[in-house]
């Protein structure tokens, strides 16, 4: 195998250098070999691609749809995508102008901060929230300013988000995911409209991912593009709501003036999207509304399920409002050791989860359990939590 020559060791970028490596998959690797474990470790719906969705992309396929798609994707799928956006954002994105499809709602996210960011700025990220927000601002020189919301709900609230802005200068935006990676937690309409009346008066960006929108379930979901479309950069795909994940479909909207400098980086990145994936998004948005319907469907009933069976073990849990995760506070007896208390639960009880300060500041001593898995795997892991629960005791 071949070594480096020493004379180049120091030729790694730097920033990227002084990144850890993303400690969701690296936690998910180290214990997946451990024979016999349940693992609720990824975002990764258990369903399969609905049927017409299927056969959309095997007739992309035959037909020979196989060349270069426009750069910011194909129109009849912008199109679709501004009518998505129209009816459930009351937005209306020009598809020509200010729609650009991506490969997945990950590439939207470093296409968005690598356009708009400069070295010196400050974005605000609300924490515990999917890590991929924080190395993809501090690569670009700018500076992620975490606000741990655990106190608070795990939302960030109006009067939090006017306090962090008196104390710190040079903020030029803010991100949010709702509903939320890892806690479930979303914003109802008058807490995403107070936000909007706070981020307004400070002139901020917003930066919104929405992936999981689909999926909310006990409330109707609000959009903060809804208040606020001239400063609110919208990010989601396929990927949750109809189990599209390893299709890599996503999609930017916003203003033209920041979509013309998104569109610049995607290019720079990717060329363009995927045509077969292209159509087979195409399909699931004009004739696939209804599938996400039976997901969520299944999704609510595991939530409760597993909520009300990890509650009655002893764990606090923020109950999700939507997306397929739990957030639970570990045994004391672990403080907020919660690698410890994963590295135990895996290896002891065979159950996999994922530390939850993988997720920022106020995920420590606490882990995410995905309930995106099948209804047997559910009942398995509540009865080798609860064993593993009594041997603690």
């Amino acid at each position: 195998m071949p070594k480096l020559d020493q004379h180049l060791r120091s030729v790694v970028n730097q920033r990227v250098d002084a990144l850890p490596p993303a400690q969701i998959r690296a936690f998910d690797d180290e214990i997946s070999a451990i024979p016999g474990i349940v693992k609720l470790t990824l975002g990764e719906p258990d369903f399969d691609v609905p049927e017409h969705v299927k056969q959309a992309a095997i007739e992309s396929i035959k037909n020979n749809d196989s060349h270069y798609s426009a750069s910011r994707g194909t129109l009849p799928l912008r199109k679709a995508i501004s009518n998505y956006l129209a009816e459930t954002r009351k937005v209306k994105y020009d598809p020509e102008a200010e729609i650009i499809v991506t490969v997945g709602a990950t590439e939207a996210i470093t296409a968005t901060t690598f356009a708009l960011l400069n070295p010196g700025d400050k974005v605000i990220i609300p924490t515990p929230i999917f890590s991929l927000y924080f190395p993809s601002v501090s690569l670009t020189g700018a500076t992620p300013v975490k606000v741990d919301t655990s106190n608070d709900g795990f939302l960030l609230t109006a009067d939090r988000l006017g306090k962090v802005l008196e104390r710190e200068d040079n903020v030029k935006a803010i991100i949010l995911n709702y509903p939320n990676n890892p806690t479930g937690r979303s914003y109802s309409h008058d807490e995403l409209a107070a936000l909007a009346k706070v981020i307004k008066e400070h002139h901020l960006l917003a930066i919104v991912d929405e992936i999981y929108s689909e999926l909310i379930y006990d409330q109707p979901f609000t959009s903060l593009a809804t208040f606020l479309p001239e400063q609110t950069v919208v990010i989601s795909g396929l990927s949750k709501s109809h189990a599209m994940t390893g299709w890599r479909l996503g999609y930017v909207a916003a203003p033209q003036d920041v979509t013309d400098q998104i569109s610049k980086m995607h290019s720079f990145m990717v060329t363009a999207p995927n045509d077969t994936a292209q159509a087979a998004a195409l399909e699931a948005l004009t004739n696939g509304q209804e599938d996400p319907l039976e997901f969520k469907k299944h999704y609510q009933k595991r939530r409760d399920r597993l909520a009300s069976a990890m509650k009655a073990m002893g764990f606090e849990i923020a109950v999700p409002d939507g997306a397929f995760y739990i957030f639970a506070k570990i045994p004391d007896v672990f403080g907020n050791d919660d690698f410890g208390f994963a590295r135990q639960l895996a290896h002891q009880a065979k159950v996999g989860v994922i530390p939850g300060q993988a997720f920022g500041p106020g995920g420590e001593g606490h882990i995410r359990l995905s309930y995106a898995a099948s209804d047997d795997e559910i009942e398995e892991v509540i009865k080798r939590l609860k064993t593993f629960m009594k041997s603690l005791n």
